[in-house]
């Protein structure tokens, strides 16, 4: 007897081919399909030169062959300490090509946070670039042990750029890539398979420092594979599509929705240092991206720009939001203003992070992430043992499977247990399933406020605020309340030109869009909300900080 197709596929039978098998293999056929198959086709397009597939190719073999003629070995590991430069896919496919395992840092991570996860991972090398946001810090870890070489790429080699670049110094420990780039390939590529850890991404986890998640080849290659399988909406041509790449590619959600995604596919990517309104519109109006993939602060950026509605928006076949929450209200404004519909969904770094996609026959609504991609399942499991499986409607944790789920937390043998439940991921995001088959994010459980035995949901009550016409960013933790245990709070940030309400006029706006027990009893405004490097609004920064000023110990919350 077949078994039953799960809801969402009776339902959205035209979001994809939803028995189609998911491929999975290793990161570098991800580079060398294309490469074969589209040499002379631009992969890179940066400060205003193009590099081939080709050339793309040559330059991986030659850093991977420098890598191994420098003493890194099969199973070593190197740390990149990087911006967005054609550096960053030259050394992460050149790491794939000898079977080294990948560690990403952020410059943006303060020098606690970037001595933990050395510490933690233990790499051989740590590549950096010779910019002054980046050379300073990477020399300072290694003088200081964390490291036991320095290996720095040449930002000339890519033209001029907005810094000018440091001296290296000439000490033994510190080498540039240009000379690396010398060094002939080896007879045969170290062997690489598809269970080999391929990367150290570094999560909040559940609690405490950040864990380094660990994702195998097969992991990345199968998430690329789902997210190319799914075909909803207008289809994309492989190598014919022209892709902005501004999100910062040490994160999992550029790594592979945008990076690996469309090297696969034989794509131009569009390679920005940094994000910049003006950029992005001149990608899209003179340039004619087709593909651009961002975060919510990047879509609020472009309808808060003066004059962006005269834009022409035509050229774009598919626009995704990812990363975070993207509030209701937001995303009508950007489809109104681009004249597409708007991808969402949801994903986790455990994830690589393929999870749910929202179908285009569906209807929007605020919390919605849709259905599973396909390959994936989902359910919604109780909050305690025995975890059984909740009913449609019923709010619960959203349990995960497929063969992007990572394979645990490095030395964390206790917390990975936890993380599990009879093969299911455990994410920790708090979620319901309507009759459709279709998820709905309610919170993170970590960040549930329980106020007068209610459970309250910050996300419910930021997607309310986002609808009053001042408000440009919010964030709504929880704090300490006398009469209820617990109450929200709201941290609000204004529009350009738009004055301060005070708490009443707030709750008088809220009133009729959340319930009594979820209406904020604190007000704050701040010039700018903290964020992660990846642009993610942080309310764990909040929480620590209201903490601190309670006398209370703060427990880190994964935001």
């Amino acid at each position: 007897m077949t078994p039953e197709r799960p809801i969402w596929q009776r339902r959205f039978p035209e979001a994809c081919d939803w028995d189609a098998p998911i491929a999975t293999g290793t990161v570098p056929e991800i580079l060398a399909a294309p490469a074969a198959a589209h040499p002379d086709a631009v992969a890179i397009e940066f400060r205003e030169r193009g590099l081939s597939y080709a050339a793309l190719d040559g330059l991986v073999s030659r850093l991977a062959a420098g890598l191994l003629a420098d003493g890194v070995a099969p199973g070593d590991r190197i740390a990149l300490l990087l911006p967005n430069t054609p550096w960053h896919p030259i050394a992460f496919f050149a790491a794939a090509r000898i079977g080294a395992t990948v560690v990403h840092l952020s410059a943006l991570d303060a020098p606690r946070e970037l001595e933990h996860k050395l510490k933690t991972t233990r790499p051989v090398r740590l590549i950096t670039t010779d910019l002054p946001g980046f050379l300073p810090q990477a020399l300072r870890l290694l003088e200081a042990g964390y490291v036991p070489r320095l290996l720095v790429g040449e930002d000339a080699r890519w033209g001029e750029g907005d810094a000018e670049p440091l001296a290296l110094p000439a000490q033994p420990e510190v080498a540039g890539l240009e000379t690396l780039l010398q060094a002939q390939p080896p007879a045969a590529w170290p062997e690489v398979r598809p269970d080999d850890i391929m990367l150290l991404q570094f999560t909040g986890g559940t609690t405490g420092m950040p864990k380094a998640a660990m994702l195998s080849h097969g992991n990345l290659v199968a998430a690329v594979n789902i997210y190319r399988l799914w075909t909803d909406g207008e289809p994309l041509t492989p190598a014919g599509e022209k892709v902005v790449l501004v999100l910062p590619l040490f994160h999992i959600y550029a790594l592979t929705a945008a990076l690996l995604r469309h090297v696969r596919d034989g794509n131009t990517l569009f390679l920005r240092q940094r994000f910049d309104v003006e950029t992005l519109l001149r990608d899209i109006a003179v340039k004619r991206a087709t593909v651009f993939t961002g975060v919510p602060t990047m879509w609020l950026a472009l309808l808060n720009r003066a004059g962006t509605e005269q834009v022409d928006f035509s050229s774009l076949k598919s626009c995704v939001s990812g990363g975070a929450p993207l509030p209701f209200d937001v995303q009508a404004r950007v489809e109104a203003l681009i004249g597409k519909r708007l991808n969402n969904g949801w994903g986790m770094t455990e994830t690589a992070p393929a999870g749910a996609r929202v179908p285009r026959s569906a209807k929007p609504r605020p919390g919605l992430i849709g259905t599973p991609l396909p390959g994936l399942a989902m359910k919604i499991v109780a909050l305690d043992p025995p975890r059984h499986e909740l009913p449609v409607g019923e709010v619960g944790e959203i349990a995960i499977r497929g063969p992007n789920v990572f394979k645990g937390y490095l030395d964390e043998p206790e917390v990975t247990r936890e993380a599990f439940h009879e093969g299911w991921f455990l994410t920790g995001d708090l979620g319901r399933m309507d009759e459709d088959g279709l998820f709905e994010l309610v919170d993170r459980r970590k960040n549930m406020i329980i106020s007068g035995g209610f459970n309250v949901y910050p996300v419910a009550i930021e997607s309310a605020i986002y609808e009053h016409p001042s408000v440009r960013e919010v964030l709504v933790i929880g704090i300490a309340d006398a009469y209820r245990g617990q109450a929200a709070k709201a941290f609000v940030s204004l529009k350009s030109g738009c004055q301060a309400f005070t708490l009443e006029e707030l709750q008088a706006f809220l009133s009729e869009r959340i319930g009594r027990h979820e209406m904020p009893r604190a007000l704050e405004f701040r010039s700018e909300l903290p964020r992660s490097p990846a642009g993610k609004l942080l309310a764990k920064v909040l929480i620590a900080e209201e903490q601190a000023k309670a006398g209370s110990p703060a427990e880190p919350s994964a935001a």
